[in-house]
């Protein structure tokens, strides 16, 4: 507190020095950068909800994907689970693990079945439509597409949230050579990117962070 106290006050009086001597445009041009550096970049999550309930996270791919993708959707999951885990203000998050077992061990249609047998008050169920690592046979190039529903299993399976993500790249403006590294190397680091993408919409972020994913990548 007292660290923030005494940033605060510097840059206030930064700004009383410079705006003595630089005239009124480029004052307001400098107020309104020390005021963005004050504020932060982070936005606010789409969606609060989940903040103190016990939440289960469940991924569930499209059929043609549990053949030759059949990881992608429980790492999602995992993944996801940390973030929020992290993130979210007294979130409490079943184990992945434990949701993995039910889910794989019995027969289910809806994401509440699974909340309400895992004593869930709220499901994240996140369908995974698209999932692919390669561009061609020469550079990978992640290619994602998922929504994600928010289901109130204490209120019949209620959907009290839900958003179609856009399509997810990564690296979202070119491929990466398949002799750079190996393809679950890539394959985690693009997991972690999507998990990103999901997670986001739970808790406040930085929306610039997309940025740098092209140097990431490597």
């Amino acid at each position: 507190m007292d660290r923030d106290i005494l940033r605060y006050g510097s840059l206030l009086a930064v700004v009383a020095l410079i705006t003595a001597v630089v005239p009124a445009g480029g004052c307001r041009s400098l107020l309104t950068t020390v005021a963005y550096l004050v504020k932060g970049t982070e936005v606010e999550a789409d969606f609060k909800g989940l903040q103190g309930k016990k939440v289960a996270v469940v991924c569930r791919p499209v059929t043609t994907l549990m053949f030759g993708n059949r990881t992608a959707a429980p790492e999602l999951a995992r993944q996801v689970s940390l973030l929020l885990q992290t993130n979210v203000p007294r979130v409490k998050v079943i184990d992945h693990q434990k949701v993995a077992e039910w889910t794989d061990s019995h027969d289910w249609n809806e994401y509440p079945e699974v909340g309400k047998a895992l004593k869930a008050e709220l499901v994240v169920g996140i369908d995974l439509q698209e999932f692919t690592t390669l561009q061609s046979q020469m550079l990978y190039q992640g290619k994602a597409t998922v929504s994600v529903t928010v289901y109130d299993c204490a209120n019949d399976g209620k959907v009290v949230y839900e958003k179609a993500l856009p399509q997810t790249l990564y690296p979202p403006n070119t491929g990466i050579s398949v002799s750079d590294q190996p393809e679950a190397q890539f394959r985690r680091k693009f997991i972690r990117v999507l998990a990103d993408q999901v997670g986001r919409h739970f808790y406040a972020h930085d929306p610039h962070a997309d940025f740098a994913q092209d140097a990431d990548a490597l």
